[in-house]
């Protein structure tokens, strides 16, 4: 083999390598998302800059000081998000790290939809006000955090039952992560757009708000008439009937996880045929 063969071999190998790293961050940074590790990590972030600074301008004890963080600061983590790296040992036990598991998801996905459009009829035949948001692609975990942490299966009875006036976990919002009921009585961000109708409550102000700074889908009860809207985008899809709901959240929902296991499947078969 020739010193030009050995370059080449020697680049497509650092090709591969630094593909190989990007590919684990990407990974890695789509489970932490919308988890407290991200704000974890913008604390390491503001260490290293304040480390790298402190380095340049000669600020040896502010330098020691961050020194000190980063040296103890791996021994913190490993104690504080033990449950989270026990999670994920266990994922890659089972060989789902770096996999999207989409069996079951469209079904599960099926359900949710179903529980939603049952607890949303009943709930809007009787006026009780209601508001659910979906989370898709952007975590919101910022938006968890503000309620009381459920993190229990998603069905019409509960969805019900959270809303029912008069009760702890009625005033707020109700968000629904990976078909898991996540928490309760959430605050959402409202929107301050003048183009809402000044006939809407807080309720729907919030279900717009939420999608303008996540694409969240978000279904809102109307306790004064019982009637239907859904935010998503940006948008606000008012006087929904349950024909419509079902249409829009499983075009949002259900066709999503389909064309992501379609191409996922797709993958997985030309791996196979060039292995």
């Amino acid at each position: 083999m020739s010193f030009a063969d050995l370059d080449i071999v020697r680049s497509l190998a650092n090709i591969v390598d630094i593909l190989l790293v990007w590919f684990v961050i990407y990974k890695a940074m789509g489970y932490i998302r919308g988890t407290k590790a991200v704000q974890l990590l913008k604390g390491i972030f503001v260490i290293l800059i304040i480390k790298f600074a402190s380095d340049v301008l000669g600020l040896n004890t502010l330098g020691w000081i961050m020194q000190q963080a980063i040296t103890w600061g791996f021994l913190a983590i490993i104690i504080i998000f033990q449950p989270e790296f026990r999670r994920a040992l266990e994922q890659l036990g089972r060989g789902r790290l770096f996999s999207r598991t989409n069996f079951n998801e469209e079904e599960n996905d099926e359900k949710m939809v179903e529980a939603i459009i049952k607890a949303t009829d009943y709930m809007a035949k009787r006026r009780i006000g209601a508001l659910i948001s979906i989370e898709k692609e952007t975590g919101m975990g910022d938006y968890i955090e503000t309620g009381i942490q459920l993190d229990s299966k998603i069905s019409a009875e509960l969805l019900i039952n959270i809303f029912i006036p008069n009760t702890p976990l009625h005033d707020g919002a109700v968000i629904i992560q990976r078909n898991h009921v996540a928490a309760a009585a959430c605050y959402l961000p409202l929107s301050e757009s003048p183009f809402i109708s000044k006939e809407l409550g807080t309720r729907h102000r919030a279900a717009l708000g939420i999608s303008e700074v996540t694409d969240s889908v978000t279904v809102v009860v109307s306790e004064e008439t019982g009637s239907i809207s859904l935010t998503k985008n940006g948008e606000l899809y008012r006087d929904v009937n349950m024909e419509k709901l079902r249409e829009l959240l499983q075009n949002d929902l259900i066709s999503q996880t389909k064309a992501k296991s379609a191409a996922s499947t797709r993958w997985n078969w030309r791996g196979k045929k060039n292995g």
